[in-house]
């Protein structure tokens, strides 16, 4: 008999806890040796990896730059899946782990942080993984930034570091009021004196341990107390005081107080030589006719006209290259692809600046910054007399907000790296210390002197670190000039003025709408338009002198009126011919192809097709034939959309343009006081909420576009909600996508965007909107199946990848069913995958055309009339709406030799 001692009981009692216990220790070291094998496995090259400095990543950079566009492999290039993944605006989308086996080389080091590791896995090619990757180490490991900078601007007498002592601090009356902030683990002098010179305060004060003050005037005296009254410690360093309660250790930041300049109204030196200015335009886009009506009225002969051209908009260079002819317009060979909030902006800026100091026949004084989207509010003169007054001043325009706060809105505190035309968001960092931290507008009017400081590729040693710093920042043009003349000697020229007026609107202009370009979520002002005119008015007493946005395709009827202001004018002197008449590029032959392309060409195609065969119904015996597409412009009247226009060659040796209108196909199903107030209800893309437009006039809609649903109500003044699902059909009779969504009566106009997989499957589809289980207003559109792909005619085994459409509708379980075809009539829709035949596919292509798009009219780019095959086509000289139509308000005309100016009218 085995006598039970105590702990033999003990043991008796808790042994299937230990053996439950042991088993779970040896499943998680079971696991966690697979992952370590599996992780080393995967990582196994990067051992030989050896560390890459900054210069060597510029060099990397510098020596790819030329390529310009970054191309995938050809075979990748050509693919529908490439396609799709280009044309879809991606969301961030974190995940935890790199995908190893799209990296096809050795990471440089071990890569966790989620943005970063985000980044890799969206980026398409190998050379902005790794490009991404080597950042991302290089600020990992603290070598991607300076730690510390020293500024130039004069000091007078505040010392870095300086201690003033222990004050007494009042709770309702602060010593600092400038900031305030709470760091209880690493608060300190230092800390909090790096905090307050960043944020532009000459002192900084601790207090109650981790709390930081910053403030712009020096404490008093009387509020002097005894040392030994601060006597808390600091969380950052045990052996350093951080106040007390209501006591404050009081240091200097090293900087003073700033002061912006105030501009001169006139010149104290009368008689001097007026000031040249440099109009640096920096374009992008098709509106090649508004640029050149801002130029005509931005000439004179005694200033410069530098004009770079984003490299992606060869059209808007061919248009612009003629412009040489005059002495003082030059357009810049080195070009950028300028994406909003990119750090090639402030490479572009700083390229033209010194091409612009090396132009030695080119002698100004100032340079200016502009867009398409800019017009003056005044004369160049007054602008000219305004400048002469403050020669070497220099004008941009702050934040005007708490710095922290600023830095923390813009994302000055993240790493970004630019590549495939995209800034990647990789991660948090901390920014040098010494520098006052500012920014605001990136339209500027800078001296120059400063343009010589700032400019040069090889500058002082705090313009390069600020160059290290910007080269990875988003927005860098919004805040690398500020910053520079804060920290330069160049402080005391600083203007918080930067000349221009602009239209925000804060609730339309902040939605998001470049997370396809960035991650990030920014504002951009809106277009102004006539009911904004008020805004313009005011600056006439303002020392403002530009004003932005404006687009001729949102509203150009705000831009006559202002052009009349200008001259002081209510109408203009003389008839002018298509006065109210707008055109823009949408396509040209010359230009490299791009997806979007194909559907132009598609039903460009069709077109011609369409209006060969009319003739020949009228003339059997007819030789017209039309042949291939030159241009494509979208003509709009009194800011109305009008038609769309596409000019072929013929085979008489005339060139034909033809209008095209969309056709509408809405109907409304039942009345309610909602429908009752309904002005616009279409399926487009393109659509900007700034805005609340489609760009897509034409509804020109293929396998590749993103569909939305735009809606507009007239408002009713009131407060209710209507619940409402838009329901998507497509041609195969099933119900691909239903999106919930909310009108309020307050707020009538918006979108619906469903989500389609792509390809989408081409031909008739149907919306149908539905309110309380009610069918109140269906519409269908077209999905234009494609006989082009990639620029050239679709190959027969090209056709069911992309005209083939997705395979996967969604499953809604017949929630909807009764709004949806029958069995019935599902048999007898025909759709792509029933078209075999390349003639076949040409035939359906024309009839869907023909439903919805309507030939409107016709001429001949002639100097007469023109009779083909017995038809008399007019010459587009002659009509008012080709644009081929006469347009003197964009055209530059002649110069006047007395003036020195365009004559406007």
């Amino acid at each position: 008999m085995v006598k039970i001692t105590p702990r033999n009981k003990w043991l008796q009692r808790y042994r299937m806890f230990f053996i439950f216990g042991i088993v779970i220790l040896s499943c998680q070291v079971y696991l966690a040796g697979r992952f370590i094998s599996q992780n080393w496995a995967s990582r196994s090259q990067a051992n030989n990896w050896l560390p890459v400095s900054s210069d060597e990543i510029e060099k990397y950079e510098e020596s790819n730059s030329a390529r310009r566009h970054i191309k995938l492999d050809s075979d990748d290039e050509n693919s529908v899946d490439v396609q799709k993944m280009k044309s879809k605006n991606q969301k961030v989308n974190y995940t935890h782990s790199l995908r190893y086996e799209e990296i096809h080389f050795d990471l440089p080091c071990q890569i966790t942080t989620k943005e970063a590791i985000s980044a890799i896995n969206r980026a398409k090619t190998q050379y902005c993984k790794q490009l991404i990757s080597n950042i991302t180490c290089l600020s990992l490991e603290n070598r991607l930034y300076p730690e510390e900078l020293v500024g130039g601007c004069p000091s007078e007498g505040y010392s870095t570091g300086k201690e003033l002592g222990c004050f007494k601090d009042e709770k309702k009356f602060r010593l600092l009021s400038g900031y305030f902030g709470i760091n209880k683990n690493g608060n300190s002098p230092k800390y909090c004196m790096k905090l307050c010179l960043q944020s532009g305060f000459p002192y900084a004060g601790v207090q109650y341990g981790y709390e930081c003050f910053c403030g712009t005037d020096e404490p008093p005296l009387s509020s002097k107390i005894p040392d030994s009254s601060c006597n808390l410690k600091c969380p950052e360093n045990q052996h350093e005081t951080c106040g007390g309660y209501y006591t404050m250790n009081i240091y200097q930041t090293g900087i003073k107080k700033f002061t912006a300049q105030i501009a001169n109204v006139e010149d104290s030196q009368g008689g001097r030589n007026p000031v040249k200015i440099v109009f640096l335009l920096t374009l992008t886009g098709r509106a090649v006719r508004q640029v050149r009506r801002l130029l005509k009225i931005l000439y004179h002969r005694n200033h410069y006209y530098y004009i770079h051209i984003d490299i992606r908009q060869d059209y808007l260079f061919r248009e612009l290259l003629p412009l040489e002819k005059l002495p003082n317009v030059r357009l810049t060979r080195k070009r950028f692809a300028t994406i909003w909030g990119g750090a090639s902006l402030l490479e572009m800026l700083r390229s033209c600046m010194w091409e612009l100091l090396n132009k030695e026949d080119w002698k100004w004084d100032f340079v200016i910054n502009l867009s398409e989207s800019d017009f003056p509010v005044k004369p160049v003169s007054e602008l000219t007399r305004f400048l002469t007054a403050n020669r070497n001043r220099n004008f941009v325009k702050s934040h005007g907000r708490e710095v922290q706060r600023f830095i923390q809105k813009q994302g000055l505190d993240k790493t970004f790296v630019e590549c495939e035309t995209r800034m990647w968001r990789i991660g948090d960092r901390v920014l040098p210390a010494g520098i006052q931290l500012d920014g605001g507008s990136d339209w500027v009017a800078l001296s120059r002197p400063f343009v010589e400081y700032v400019a040069p590729p090889d500058p002082d040693h705090l313009v390069a670190g600020l160059l290290k710093i910007f080269r990875h920042t988003l927005l860098p043009a919004e805040s690398f000039f500020h910053t520079a003349l804060r920290n330069s000697q160049f402080c005391a020229t600083y203007v918080d003025n930067n000349l221009h007026v602009t239209n925000w609107k804060r609730k339309l202009g902040c939605k998001c709408q470049y997370k396809h370009v960035v991650d990030w979520c920014g504002c951009s002002p809106n277009d102004f338009k006539v009911e904004d005119w008020p805004r313009i008015q005011n600056t006439q007493a303002r020392q403002l002198y530009f004003a932005r946005k404006f687009e001729p395709v949102v509203n150009q009827a705000v831009i006559l009126r202002l052009e009349l202001w200008l001259y002081g004018l209510e109408q203009p002197p003389r008839a002018v011919e298509n006065l109210r008449s707008y055109w823009q590029s949408v396509y040209h032959h010359h230009d490299p192809r791009t997806t979007s392309d194909d559907a132009f060409l598609t039903l460009g195609e069709s077109i011609k097709r369409r209006v060969n065969n009319s003739f020949l119904r009228t003339n059997s015996s007819c030789l017209l034939k039309l042949g291939d597409l030159l241009e494509v412009h979208s003509y709009h009247s009194n800011d109305t959309y009008e038609s769309t226009l596409f000019a072929f060659k013929s085979s008489e040796g005339h060139k034909i343009e033809v209008a095209l209108r969309p056709v509408s196909h809405l109907s409304v199903t039942r009345n309610s006081p909602l429908m009752g107030h309904l002005e616009l209800l279409q399926v487009s893309s393109d659509y900007d909420q700034k805005e609340q437009m489609s760009r897509n006039f034409l509804r020109l809609l293929s396998p590749y576009s993103e569909p939305v649903l735009v809606y507009d109500f007239f408002s009713t003044g009131g407060s209710k909600v209507y619940n409402m699902t838009c329901l998507w059909v497509g041609p195969d009779g099933r119900l691909h996508d239903a999106v919930e969504f909310s009108i309020e009566e307050s707020s009538l106009v918006g979108h619906v965007k469903p989500s389609l997989k792509h390809p989408i499957l081409p031909g008739i589809w149907h919306i149908k909107l539905i309110y309380k289980d009610s069918l109140l207003a269906s519409a269908k559109f077209l999905v234009l199946p494609l006989e082009y792909h990639l620029g050239n005619t679709i190959k027969d085994h090209q056709v069911p990848l992309v005209n083939g459409g997705s395979k996967t509708p969604k499953d809604f379980k017949g929630t909807y069913k009764k709004f949806l075809p029958t069995d019935a009539e599902l048999d007898n829709l025909e759709t792509s995958s029933s078209i075999q035949d390349r003639n076949r596919l040409r035939e359906w292509i024309d009839e869907l055309s023909s439903i919805f798009y309507k030939v409107s009219d016709m001429c001949a780019v002639s100097l007469n009339s023109v009779d083909v095959c017995g038809t008399i086509l007019s010459s587009c000289v002659a009509s008012n709406w080709s644009s081929y139509a006469p347009d003197p308000k964009s055209a530059m005309g002649v110069l006047n030799e007395t003036t020195g100016t365009f004559n406007i009218w």
